[in-house]
């Protein structure tokens, strides 16, 4: 079975979380707000580190970030930004911590003007990596165009995430829904 290079290239011996996240995660559409929250965090997170280490430590990120539930992110107090700075399981990054939960509260805001995140996204979609990165950076906090482009490849917004001769591809394209398709094209 021929995979994307880059899980080609994984030694046998690496954890297999790469391949994990690979097969069941990237490039899949994501429907709850709170996990394309998560997402977006660990993407943010991921910003001059690796990917793996984001992947083994999400479970970390998930209980010091109370489970990516948004509206308690976003009335994270002083006392929370301390707790997450001292937090050895994740990035200790104040700008880091400080984009979660500015970044949290933003999706409170798009949540009651279009119901959900994944509406806002929608709603957006499709459109130019480089429209989004515009419209990610007048909405969000700490949000480049790499992270803009992996956030939104990962969660099936961009086409990019899996090569067309890799299983994955097949398999995500035969789970999306019909009018992405059509947007995407």
């Amino acid at each position: 079975m021929s995979y994307c290079d880059y899980v080609n290239t994984l030694p046998l011996q690496q954890d297999e979380v790469n391949k994990i996240y690979h097969d069941h995660h990237y490039g899949y559409p994501i429907s709850d707000d709170n996990q394309l929250f998560e997402r977006l965090v660990l993407e943010i997170n991921q910003a001059g580190l690796s990917w793996t280490l984001m992947l083994k430590k999400q479970q970390n990120f998930r209980n010091a970030y109370s489970q990516f539930e948004i509206a308690t992110v976003a009335a994270y107090t002083d006392v929370d930004r301390e707790r997450l700075l001292n937090d050895a399981g994740i990035v200790r990054n104040k700008l880091k911590v400080n984009a979660a939960i500015y970044n949290a509260s933003q999706i409170l805001q798009l949540q009651q003007q279009y119901g959900s995140f994944k509406n806002w996204l929608d709603y957006h979609h499709p459109r130019p990596l480089t429209d989004w990165v515009k419209l990610f950076k007048k909405q969000f906090k700490f949000v480049g165009e790499e992270i803009v482009n992996e956030f939104l490849m990962s969660c099936g917004y961009l086409q990019g995430a899996h090569q067309p001769d890799c299983p994955i591809y097949a398999k995500i394209l035969a789970s999306e829904p019909a009018w992405h398709h059509n947007k995407k094209a």
